[in-house]
């Protein structure tokens, strides 16, 4: 339960400052916060949690990896159900929490728009119209590097202590990447629990934030294990 619970903060704390950081400052214009400003945010997150309580639970807090862990033969089949299922709660949670801060100041969600309530999304959907081909196709290879990082990072034979810095300019560097293809998945929890309030078009267009990052993830997996894990002698 300490590990589920770790995963569930984690996760609530990657969606609550990634997100929360898109959706209170980010459209305002002299806070100067843009897509560095958010991309940042998200590292920042994960770089604070994997601290926090890596320790405790590995430090998922994104169902992807989670998958992608366990291709690589780091992570137990029977915990990778219940990690998910934390996940999505602790991202679901944290949605709830920025809709009633929002909700103070008379916010309603457009969900006509691309990014309405930092949703992911394609087509019309997506920031800066990219089609559903280039959004699987950015997410599926962004996923599938962001494993090889950590799986690299937290290796036997790297330096351990520098994990979390090497997981969390990765992600800053993914959302630099790819905020204007799909506003940035790589997490179907933090994909869900936003379409899961915005409801509308990016609720039927969330099946692409799971199945594109999960894929990335199993390639990632299956690629440092065979190719690039070094063994003991």
């Amino acid at each position: 339960m300490r590990k589920l619970f770790a995963e569930f903060f984690g996760t609530y704390w990657l969606v609550f400052g990634g997100c929360g950081s898109a959706l209170f400052a980010a459209g305002i214009p002299n806070l100067g916060i843009g897509f560095a400003g958010v991309s940042l945010a998200f590292g920042l997150t994960v770089l604070t949690m994997a601290y926090a309580v890596g320790h405790i639970s590995g430090g998922h807090f994104n169902p992807a990896v989670s998958v992608g862990l366990w291709a690589s033969g780091r992570f137990s089949a029977k915990d990778l159900l219940p990690y998910i299922f934390s996940q999505c709660f602790g991202a679901l949670a944290a949605g709830a929490t920025l809709l009633s801060i929002l909700s103070g100041k008379g916010f309603s969600i457009d969900n006509t728009k691309a990014g309405a309530f930092a949703t992911n999304g394609y087509g019309a959907f997506s920031p800066d119209g990219y089609s559903m081909t280039s959004a699987f196709i950015a997410e599926f290879v962004l996923t599938m590097f962001f494993l090889i990082i950590i799986i690299g990072a937290t290796d036997k034979f790297a330096n351990g202590k520098f994990a979390g810095i090497a997981i969390g300019l990765a992600l800053t560097l993914i959302h630099l990447i790819s905020i204007p293809i799909t506003n940035t998945s790589v997490n179907p929890a933090r994909s869900t629990s936003q379409a899961l309030i915005a409801q509308g078009e990016p609720l039927s267009q969330l099946w692409l934030f799971w199945v594109a990052p999960i894929a990335g993830a199993l390639v990632g997996g299956f690629v440092y294990k065979v190719l690039l894990e070094k063994t003991d002698e």
